[in-house]
């Protein structure tokens, strides 16, 4: 394949006619999703090189600081040792970690290649929101991780702490880089989940009026959510995704009901009658 060909690949244009609404053949769909998953896994892969170089000394402290806070805080409480278990496994170690950096520092590019091939279902009037998803996205998701890595030594501590006395708890690096990815991506995927709910009202699926009707149901759910999800078991966790998530999904709620206004979506507007309710004309 040529240069100009491979190029193609990552344009992504359209072989047939764009309509006026944006509509396009589901061939030229293929192709700009081909196309921005291509652009989505060049951007991982340069993140993913500039982590392998980074990796010592600086991601593996960004990864053992909280088990050390955790060490400290069980001093006298709890003995614990972090250990690796196999010959590959610091190579495998550096990979992994390499890749979830990258996963999390490409975070705003590949939101944004989500958001941009949703795009032309969208009104032209709606499109400004692709900045605002690109600007937003991208740091809220940052903005979850930071926040799973701030309580992720209490989770360990008191994981740890229920260490009998007498016995060392050695920790297989391995399972702890697990529980650690796991950790930081469930509060990241999870402060994204509101501005998915801003994405579903703009898409015309959920109006601002039905998010306040079941918002005790949001409430329950999102505790019950944070509970299931984070990796650790304190309460101290829970709060800690399920509050944030909370107040996002108000202000996602408070956006909607703003864009439902802008719209004439009220609620004595004639978008609000059910499919089997009778038109007055």
């Amino acid at each position: 394949m040529s240069i100009s060909g491979v190029l193609d690949l990552f344009r992504g244009r359209p072989h047939h006619p764009v309509g006026a609404d944006g509509r396009m053949a589901l061939s030229d769909h293929l192709r700009e999703l081909r196309a921005r998953l291509l652009k989505a896994v060049v951007f991982f892969l340069i993140a993913f090189v500039v982590g392998l170089v980074v990796y010592d000394p600086w991601l593996l402290d960004l990864i053992l600081d909280p088990y050390y806070d955790a060490q400290a805080a069980l001093e006298g409480q709890a003995e614990t040792t972090a250990y690796i278990a196999s010959a590959g496994g610091p190579l495998l170690l550096q990979l992994k970690l390499a890749g979830v950096a990258a996963i999390v520092a490409s975070s705003p590019f590949w939101l944004y290649q989500i958001w941009a091939f949703i795009v032309p279902g969208l009104h032209s009037h709606e499109r400004r929101w692709t900045r605002v998803f690109a600007a937003v996205a991208g740091p809220i998701f940052i903005i979850g991780v930071a926040t799973g890595y701030y309580v992720l030594p209490k989770g360990l501590e008191v994981l740890i702490g229920f260490t009998p006395e007498g016995l060392q708890n050695l920790v297989e690096f391995g399972e702890y880089f697990g529980f650690f990815t796991r950790m930081l991506l469930v509060f990241g995927v999870a402060f994204e989940i509101p501005l998915f709910v801003i994405m579903l009202n703009l898409a015309g699926v959920v109006s601002g009026k039905a998010l306040g009707r079941y918002r005790p149901w949001i409430v329950i759910g999102t505790f019950i959510f944070a509970a299931v999800a984070t990796p650790s078991t304190d309460p101290f966790s829970m709060l800690m995704l399920a509050l944030p998530m909370l107040v996002l999904f108000l202000v996602a709620e408070l956006v909607a009901r703003l864009v439902d206004r802008s719209r004439g979506r009220g609620a004595d507007s004639t978008d609000q009658w059910d499919d089997d309710a009778l038109s007055p004309l």
